[in-house]
């Protein structure tokens, strides 16, 4: 016969194993775990093998990469949660900055050059967004169309030069400025719009339908939800904070060339599916997305400080986009 306190610390140790597994299948409900993983493994490597990696300097430079495409990557994030992708946010970050360029050089107020190059941009995600619920045609055909149109309109227009603007202003100042201890204003602005959606997302009726129009769009419509109309705007907010951190990036720059904006539409969807978003819909989150573009900003930024040749960014990324996918599938699975 066994002894009681033999059996009592069985009992125990089984109670034990039985709530670590609950807190594991808790944890595997939140999209930002993995994200929160990949983070901290990349932070930690590449703090050992690049030398001054984490130097106030490095560090300002990691946030101004992650802010200005973390800000196109939220407005994807939102969009792919819904259901949808959006592969013309290069091209119309690239147009964008051109259109306030141009209205700047043209002597149009800085004020109404921003709200103007903000209006293009609307214009643009809700044409993408009526062909695409109105045509009901697949969004990637869609806005791959759109970024390659978008993309010759810009090379047309600059003629294949960059176009500079020399001059400065409190608008752009608070775009881009540089703030005490190296860091650029833009990273407030990314931290704010974060903010902002993840409460949209998680605290409204419009966020439940984001998730919703992504994840069932049939019982969606059944329960009353404009899935059509919940996916217009979403192509509508990709697109103007696609516009954002363009002008964004003129205003640290001063200038626009044919070629901005080319291939960030690749590395938002990266820093999204990172982040935990599934590529399926219906699931993910902002503040995942926050530290995929976080990761982003420090491989680019740790590969230059390890004496890595540039081309291997892009590879790494890849690496990065195919392993997040895997582990974010594998974690929605086990959960």
């Amino acid at each position: 016969m066994m002894d009681p306190q033999t059996v009592e610390a069985r009992v125990q140790m089984r109670v034990r194993q039985r709530a670590w597994s609950i807190s594991l299948a808790e944890l595997r409900r939140y999209p930002e775990v993995g994200a929160l993983a990949g983070f901290l493994a990349v932070f930690l490597s590449f703090s050992i093998v690049a030398p001054h990696f984490l130097t106030p300097a490095s560090l300002a430079g990691i946030m101004t990469i992650a802010a200005e495409l973390g800000l196109v990557a939220i407005g994807v994030t939102l969009l792919m949660i819904a259901g949808e992708f959006d592969l013309s946010v290069g091209s119309v970050l690239g147009v964008s900055a051109m259109a306030f360029a141009l209205m700047a050089r043209a002597g149009i107020p800085h004020l109404i050059a921003f709200l103007g190059a903000l209006g293009l941009a609307a214009a643009i995600g809700a044409l993408n967004g009526w062909v695409v619920t109105r045509g009901r045609l697949p969004s990637f055909i869609v806005t791959l169309g759109s970024m390659m149109f978008w993309r010759g309109v810009l090379l047309a227009v600059t003629g294949g030069f960059p176009i500079a603007y020399e001059e400065k202003s409190l608008l752009m100042f608070a775009l881009s400025g540089r703030l005490p201890g190296g860091f650029h204003a833009s990273a407030l602005w990314f931290l704010g719009v974060a903010l902002i959606a993840t409460l949209v997302l998680t605290r409204t009726p419009f966020g439940n339908a984001i998730f919703a129009s992504g994840g069932n769009p049939q019982a969606a419509r059944a329960l009353g939800v404009e899935v059509a109309r919940v996916k217009q705007i979403g192509f509508i907010l990709t697109a103007v904070l696609a516009a954002l951190a363009g002008i964004i990036q003129f205003s640290r720059f001063g200038s626009v060339d044919p070629l901005r904006g080319e291939g960030m539409e690749l590395e938002a969807i990266a820093a999204t599916v990172t982040g935990g978003t599934l590529l399926t819909g219906g699931y993910g989150s902002v503040m995942g997305t926050v530290l995929g573009a976080l990761i982003v900003g420090m491989v680019r930024n740790g590969l230059v400080l390890a004496g890595a040749p540039a081309y291997w960014y892009r590879a790494f990324i890849g690496l990065v986009l195919v392993g997040a996918v895997i582990i974010n599938l594998r974690i929605r699975r086990s959960g």
